[in-house]
This record gives structure tokens, sequence and C-alpha cells, in this order.
């Protein structure tokens, strides 16, 4: 064989390999177009391999921006556009994937209904950005009772310094639920003034706040410690060696502050 003819066939197979990449291209867009028509009327009892290829496209457009972006625009459209509760849980299930600014607000506006408020705060608890806090600050204030606690846990694991002041004042709530999601989010976002919040409650705290307070201060305080803020953890690790206190708190608290003077 010359060297032409090696040229030619190297060529011809390029041609035929590229076409039939564009093949399969096409046979898995036009199997993601049909998966999110059927997203439209998908239920509970629906064959769930029918939106096989919608994941299949979000683990392929891993390291894909533009790709990411475009199904994550579909899968907005499609929650905006109205689903059954099955499909709207599937939907923010893979915005926890793929979620950015750009789903925040068709998922913030799933926060105040009960049925869709804890899937959407998944959602957005999971989204590296802003506004996705905001969202569930804003709507801290007009949810209910019952969806409360699940707005201020996920405050909490954001480590939202700007809703210390509104999460304080759900201290003393009324409904202990509530008022235990407090501390324990004040806890987890463990800054100073988390702390002092913590501290100011502790001292006048009723008998069924007690020990959740007292949970929620040890956590602050390793959080404290954590961050490198040193005397803030002892100080607040002090707070708990008292003879009120529960005998695991108290324990925990001495050995916090071991770990802070030790700590360089």
């Amino acid at each position: 064989m010359t060297s032409k003819e090696m040229t030619t066939m190297t060529l011809a197979s390029g041609v035929a390999a590229g076409a039939a990449t564009q093949a399969v291209a096409q046979t898995d867009s036009a199997a993601v177009d049909n998966a999110f028509n059927t997203l439209k009327t998908y239920d509970w009892g629906a064959d769930r391999a029918a939106l096989n290829p919608i994941d299949q496209a979000i683990i392929a457009s891993h390291g894909d921006a533009v790709a990411r972006k475009a199904l994550e625009k579909r899968l907005v459209g499609a929650l905006a556009g109205g689903l059954s509760r099955s499909a709207q849980d599937y939907v923010c299930r893979k915005l926890r994937v793929v979620g950015t600014a750009q789903s925040v607000e068709t998922l913030a506006a799933l926060l105040p209904a009960e049925q869709t408020s804890h899937i959407a705060r998944y959602a957005l608890q999971r989204i590296p950005d802003e506004k996705a806090t905001e969202a569930m600050r804003n709507a801290l204030p007009k949810v209910s009772s019952k969806l409360k606690p699940g707005i201020i846990g996920s405050l909490g694991v954001r480590r939202d310094n700007k809703s210390i002041e509104a999460i304080a004042q759900l201290l003393g709530d009324s409904d202990l639920q509530v008022a235990q999601a407090a501390a324990q989010a004040l806890g987890l976002i463990g800054t100073p003034t988390a702390a002092k919040e913590l501290s100011k409650f502790a001292k006048s705290v009723s008998a069924n706040m007690k020990v959740p307070v007292a949970d929620a201060c040890l956590i602050c305080a390793e959080q404290l410690l954590a961050d490198g803020k040193k005397s803030e953890a002892t100080a607040l690790y002090g707070q708990l060696k008292g003879d009120d206190q529960p005998a695991h708190v108290k324990v925990a608290a001495m050995k916090g502050m071991l770990a802070a003077a030790t700590k360089k």
C-alpha cells in the first residue's frame, strides 16, 4: 500500500469516526429531549428509567460549564412550568448538583409551600452562591412554624452570619422545635456574635431548652476554636463548667478547654 493510499484511508476513517460521534450526540440529544417531555407528565408510579437520559447528560456535563448551564436552564424551566410533586422532587434533586444563581428564584418560590419547602431548600443549601442564602434568609419570617426549623437548619449549615439576629430572636419561640433549631443553627454558625447570643440566652434559659442550648454552645466553641478564635472559644467553654450543667456538658467543656490551651 502506497503512502498516498494510507493517507486516504486515515482521512476516511477520521471522517467516519466524526460522523459516528455526531450520530451518537444527536441520539443522546434526542433522548434528553424525550426525557424532558416525559418530565412534564411524570408522576409517582411512572417508569423512572424514562428520565435516565437527563441523569446521564448531567454526568457527561461534568467539566463542561456551557453544557451544564444549558441543562440547568431546562430544569429550571420545567420546574417553573408546573410539574407533579414527584417531578418537582426529581428536578430539585438534579438542581442540587447543577444549580447556580439562575436556579434560585424558581426554587425560592417553592419555600413557603409545605409540600415543596424541604426539597427546595435542600437544593438551595447546596448552591454555592450568596443569592441562595439570601433567598432562605428572606423566607424565614414568611414560612409557617412547621417549616421554620428546616430553613433555620439550612442557614446554620451555610453559617450565615447575616441571619444571626433573626435566628436569635427565635430562641425563645413557643414552638420547641423552632427554638431548638435556632440554638443548633447558632452553634453551627459559630462566630463570636453567635456565641454572644447563645451566652445571653443561656442566662435565663428554660428547663426544656437548657440541654439544647448547652450542646449548641459546645458546637459553637468547637467552631470558634477551629476558626482560630481561641480566647472566644475558651470563654464559652468556661461558661459550661458550672454544677448546673449536665455531666456530659461539663466533661466536654473541660476537654475543650484543654484542647484550646494546647492549640498553637
